[in-house]
């Protein structure tokens, strides 16, 4: 069998057409840049920067926004495998408006229905999943047929390869806990988009994703959110409330973004880390929350213990959060250590390093940064489109 991957992500992926002007109504906007977009991918994207082999499972449209995704991934280093095109529906699309520090209203084109939603139980590769050291799926994956049966069949596959494997470590006698010695984890991205959810636009109470998001849960090791998400999957808005019912659902880690107050990270082990947020000129903080996820895989699958592991994926959402795209922006592991070793943020609102995929959409410096604002990972943002 091929080596296995270290993260697969499942779900959303599209186009993302940011403004390449700030403080400006999307009325009045005149030039835009187009990158690749979508929370999932986004996370493949930051932890290949990480150094980390990665793939995504998703459809696209079979267009020319489609045939981009598939060029960006490949630059970007992100395996496209499982990335096949739906002939009924178009790569989706989505705008935004920038008003840092901390109002960014997104804009998503996804009608009738998008072509990642459309993704098929049969259709996976469930060894591949079975094996990826890393799980990564989505909230959004819930929301629809047929998406919402492959996501779950994908969980159960992990969920089932994980029991098995746990009873051989029992029956070894150095009681190793997985045969090749690799940390394994199944990451579910509460990823709460009322719009995406039928009834659910004005009554998220009224929804079916309560009950979808707890039976996931089941299958899960670690579960994000902010605090609107943990409300959707738990009923629990309180941080240690709701890490406590994440843990109770079946997860062993629960992440709790609670922007401007940092996150915190509760394991079923007893281990509690409160990190607080870093200090950071504001541009754009949607992608902040796929970089720290991409960051999270990255820690998770070396091992770290868990505050290490949250403060390296509040620096890379912090960094995202200081520029103005979501992929071509994910961190370099040398631009999160210099973020840590800092203790702030100091860059300049650039994308990544000159070269970084997705160039021809990439601003210099985007205009003037939003006022220093101190802002967990994700915190500023949620996830990104």
């Amino acid at each position: 069998m091929p080596e296995p991957y270290d993260v697969i992500t499942m779900g959303r992926i599209g186009v993302d057409i940011y403004p390449l002007q700030t403080g400006v109504p999307l009325s009045r906007v005149e030039t835009f840049g187009k990158f690749l977009g979508g929370s999932p991918t986004n996370v493949a994207v930051a932890a290949a920067r990480l150094g980390r082999r990665t793939a995504v499972v998703t459809r696209t449209g079979k267009d020319a926004f489609g045939d981009y995704l598939h060029h960006a991934l490949g630059e970007f280093g992100v395996d496209d495998r499982w990335v096949t095109p739906v002939e009924e529906y178009q790569t989706p699309v989505t705008f935004c408006e920038i008003f840092p520090p901390d109002d960014f209203p997104l804009y998503f084109y996804r009608q009738p229905k998008a072509p990642d939603l459309e993704i098929h139980a049969e259709e996976l590769d469930l060894d591949a999943v079975r094996a990826a050291r890393v799980f990564w799926m989505t909230g959004t994956g819930l929301c629809a047929e047929p998406s919402r049966t492959a996501t779950l069949t994908a969980l159960r596959a992990r969920s089932a390869a994980r029991t098995a494997e746990d009873g051989a470590a029992r029956t070894a006698k150095d009681g190793a806990a997985r045969a090749d010695g690799t940390p394994r984890a199944t990451v579910f991205d509460l990823d709460w988009r009322p719009m995406f959810w039928d009834g659910s636009r004005t009554a998220a109470h009224t929804s079916t994703a309560p009950a979808r998001y707890r039976e996931a849960l089941a299958h899960a090791t670690v579960a994000v959110g902010n605090l609107d998400e943990c409300e959707i999957a738990t009923g629990e808005r309180e941080p240690h409330a709701a890490a406590r019912a994440l843990l109770a659902a079946g997860v062993e880690l629960a992440v709790v973004k609670q922007g401007p107050a940092g996150v915190l990270a509760v394991h079923r082990d007893g281990t509690t880390a409160r990190i607080p947020p870093l200090p950071v000129d504001v541009v754009n903080g949607l992608g902040a929350g796929d970089a720290f996820g991409g960051a999270l895989c990255h820690g998770l699958l070396a091992g770290w213990e868990t505050e290490r592991i949250m403060r390296y994926a509040n620096a890379a959402g912090a960094i995202v959060a200081s520029r103005l795209a979501c992929s071509s922006a994910m961190p370099f592991p040398y631009e999160v250590e210099q973020a840590l070793a800092a203790g702030a943020v100091t860059g300049t609102g650039t994308t990544g390093e000159p070269g970084t995929p997705g160039a021809s959409g990439t601003p210099g410096t985007p205009g003037t940064p939003g006022a220093t604002t101190e802002t967990g990972a994700t915190g500023v943002t949620g996830a990104a489109p």
